[in-house]
């Protein structure tokens, strides 16, 4: 029996290596399904009003930024991970093990429940951000891009813009919220990879 083989096992760093993979398949994961929604949303909202497609890709954005959260605690966790000395022994104990997986399992599974919050808010928020600032027109229909004075609702387009743009600061809000949730995994993440602990004997 080798002294802190029991704290200290060669299969010890299996535990790290899954909590990173974990935290960035499953980041990406997030990132992939709330790109995904919020895409088919701006593409439909597009074809009635194209104007606002460019104004309405912030839930894509917003989306993309989950992957980025998997890939700093994914290096951070992997940098971490010691490999084994000369002796075959490593120092990498149990305790870091199950830190990062931890780790890794917190982000990533924030970042997956942020990526889906997002992807469902952006599609319907922005098809009816759409309807809103069009007052009910097609685009296609009309022969351009919208641009009449008068809606199916009667309103013109200054109050359907002005309509619009409440709705669109509290889909912006929503979304905050929702990215949220990715960033507060991510600063757990974080402090759990900094708990460690190094088995002396065996560096």
């Amino acid at each position: 029996m080798v002294a802190g083989y029991d704290t200290c096992p060669d299969w010890a760093p299996a535990f790290g290596y899954i909590g990173a993979a974990s935290c960035m398949i499953l980041a990406n994961f997030g990132s992939a399904w709330g790109t995904w929604k919020a895409g088919l949303g701006v593409c439909k909202m597009g074809i009635d009003y194209p104007k606002g497609v460019i104004k309405n890709i912030v839930p894509i954005v917003m989306a993309g930024v989950l992957g980025i959260y998997g890939l700093i605690v994914a290096v951070i966790l992997t940098q971490a991970i010691r490999p084994p000395a000369s002796g075959g022994y490593t120092s990498y104990s149990m305790y870091n093990g199950y830190a990062h997986l931890a780790a890794g399992l917190c982000c990533g599974i924030s970042c997956l429940a942020a990526g889906g919050t997002i992807g469902v808010i952006g599609d319907a928020g922005v098809q009816a951000f759409g309807l809103k600032a069009s007052g009910g027109k097609r685009a296609w229909a009309e022969g351009s891009e919208g641009d009449g004075d008068v809606g199916v609702g009667g309103n013109s387009e200054a109050a359907n813009a002005e309509a619009a743009n409440k709705l669109y600061v509290g889909l912006l809000i929503m979304l905050i919220f929702s990215e949220a949730l990715a960033l507060y995994g991510l600063i757990v993440a974080l402090i759990l990879s900094q708990h460690t602990y190094v088995c002396e004997g065996n560096e």
